[in-house]
């Protein structure tokens, strides 16, 4: 494959820029403008690039000189004093880039509360569907779209959590008080409510566990260590006490339940998911790809165009953690398992490095559970809640989710606010103009290489003249892309697939936008910008960086990509 590099002269009221140094230096490409005086910038087109794959050969060549890809990877190295259009404009907003998952229950089921909560900022709506019957999950899959109908410049993605293999202790008529040094049997018998029994709702459980192991109940809150076992009963001493009510979560520190990963009511609940086309699956307990690949495979024989994040909560994820990510679409750091089946301290090494290893694959990372536990019952978050907020943020999550703070909690839309407040503030002290990871580290990841190549450099060029991005995609792939790189401002993304649109509102940095797209490209390009200024996300005077790249070619060869710079006009 033979690649050209063609850069449009700078088009300005009185100076022109004639010469452009060769892309083999690293700072080669504005280097010589930059030597002369800074030019007036006209209402037109500031500057643009077009890339053109010529053949499939193997030698590369630039119009320029020879192209090296390993500098061509790397920072234009824009001089920021001289270039910086952001220092003059500056964007109209700041928009928050981590987005917002929020579990709906009887706190937020309304079509008051649904709205209510996508004005303060939710994202994703999620189903947890250890909870509530399809009639109350269909209540709010269709308030959602019907939120989703009805809104310009805000987009709601729905996600189906799978209940997964559970292991759970019975029905108790009332609490069972647990105090330290007592012994307490769970038993494989259906029905079994007494003061020092009760049932468990999985018939391996004995087979499971082994004596001093130690039984951790609701995460936690209560722990009990194996004494000794029978054919159907595991005897226990309580360490940490408790009251023990109906239907509380069992983990066995350090272990997995021998379930498999989708049980029955997980696969009713996926086809419920695909009649009513959501947009994820949340699959939890994953323990290898195989399930993925399994999930995959049914969806495709379903004709569904559904997004699958796995879930990391089991002890045996961890080995596996490479091939789980790599054959999904997304993952979640689910701590609470998590830090029941593994050491707690381990937990914020493993959300560091599932955050890391999704990132190196391009892939969307959610933080889950207990982020701000405390706004269930009070009003304000404790400090340590706003930090670890702060922290998934640094970290480089997508999204951070509230599961019972919305669910049920009696002050939802504060706690989304907290969550918004919090990201947007942290979002604001990071650096703008820092370098977008490698993109050569993507190449495996990505169908296009050219696409991969292009997301990297026109987030390069955003963030160094610190403007938005405007992208036009069919598929959301492009603007995955760019979500990946990170690039400082806005990504809007205009789609006309309200699908497409829904999906990306998990993607850290995009504003998904519909909009019917015409066969004229000017006049796209016109009514998006008129759009953007319209609803106050630009104002006149402002540059944009214009992407047109990615799998399906719009408004131009598949072999060619542009990057454009724009100044909006009013």
């Amino acid at each position: 494959m033979s690649i050209s590099l063609q850069i449009s002269p700078l088009k300005c009221a009185k100076t022109s820029v004639d010469r452009l140094a060769s892309l083999e230096s690293r700072r080669g490409l504005w280097a010589a403008s930059s030597r002369r005086r800074r030019p007036s910038f006209s209402r037109r087109l500031v500057a643009s690039m077009k890339l053109t794959e010529k053949s499939e050969s193997s030698d590369l060549a630039a119009v320029n000189g020879p192209l090296d890809l390993e500098k061509f990877s790397n920072s234009f190295g824009f001089p920021s004093s001289d270039y910086d259009l952001g220092k003059t404009t500056g964007p109209t907003i700041s928009r928050r880039k981590t987005k917002i998952v929020c579990t709906i229950g009887p706190s937020t089921s309304t079509r008051e509360m649904i709205w209510k909560l996508a004005e303060e900022g939710m994202n994703v709506a999620r189903l947890n569907m250890s909870h509530g019957d399809h009639a109350s999950h269909q209540k709010t899959i269709d308030l959602v779209k019907e939120y989703n109908s009805q809104s310009k410049d805000n987009a709601v993605a729905i996600m189906l959590d799978t209940k997964g293999p559970e292991v759970r202790s019975g029905d108790v008529p009332q609490p069972i008080l647990l105090e330290e040094g007592q012994e307490f049997n769970f038993t494989i018998k259906r029905g079994v409510s007494l003061e020092d029994t009760v049932s468990v709702n999985y018939d391996d459980f004995v087979n499971d566990v082994e004596v001093g192991d130690i039984l951790l109940v609701d995460g936690g809150m209560m722990s009990l260590v194996v004494r000794s076992k029978t054919e159907d009963l595991v005897k226990c001493e309580v360490i940490d006490g408790g009251e023990l009510k109906s239907r509380r979560h069992l983990n066995v520190r350090g272990k997995s339940a021998t379930l498999p990963s989708i049980t029955e009511k997980d696969w009713e609940d996926i086809k419920f998911g695909v009649d009513n086309k959501v947009d994820y699956y949340a699959v939890s307990f994953v323990k290898d790809a195989k399930v993925v690949h399994e999930l995959k495979d049914y969806l495709r024989s379903c004709g569904a165009d559904i997004h699958v994040t796995v879930k990391i909560e089991s002890a045996d994820s961890i080995p596996n953690l490479h091939s789980i990510i790599s054959a999904s679409d997304g993952a979640m750091v689910a701590r609470g398992d998590l830090g029941a089946e593994l050491p707690i301290e381990d937990v914020p090494l493993l959300q560091e490095e599932i955050i890391r290893k999704c990132h190196s694959m391009g892939k969307p990372v959610i933080v889950a559970t207990n982020m701000l536990e405390s706004m269930i019952n009070h009003p304000t978050p404790t400090r340590a809640e706003v930090s670890d907020i702060a922290i998934a943020v640094r970290e480089g999550a997508d999204a951070v989710m509230l599961s019972g703070e919305t669910a049920h909690g009696k002050f939802p839309l504060k706690a989304v606010k907290v969550m918004h407040t919090v990201a947007l503030r942290t979002e604001s002290s990071m650096p703008k103009d820092a370098a977008p990871p490698n993109p050569t580290a993507a190449f495996k990841f990505y169908k296009s290489h050219m696409g991969a190549m292009f997301a990297y450099h026109a987030t390069t060029m955003a963030n160094t003249l610190r403007t938005a991005i405007i992208v036009f995609t069919r598929t959301g792939s492009m603007a995955t892309l760019l979500s990946h790189f990170g690039p400082s401002s806005t990504i809007f993304a205009f789609t006309n697939e309200e699908r497409v649109k829904q999906r990306l509102a998990l993607y850290h940095g995009v504003l998904p936008l519909y909009m019917q797209f015409s066969d004229d490209a000017e006049e796209t390009f016109t009514r998006a910008l008129d759009m953007l200024l319209s609803q106050g996300l630009l104002k006149t005077g402002e540059h944009v960086t214009l992407v047109q790249s990615g799998t399906q070619p719009i408004w131009r060869d598949e072999s060619t990509h542009h990057i454009q710079v724009r100044e909006v006009q009013g």
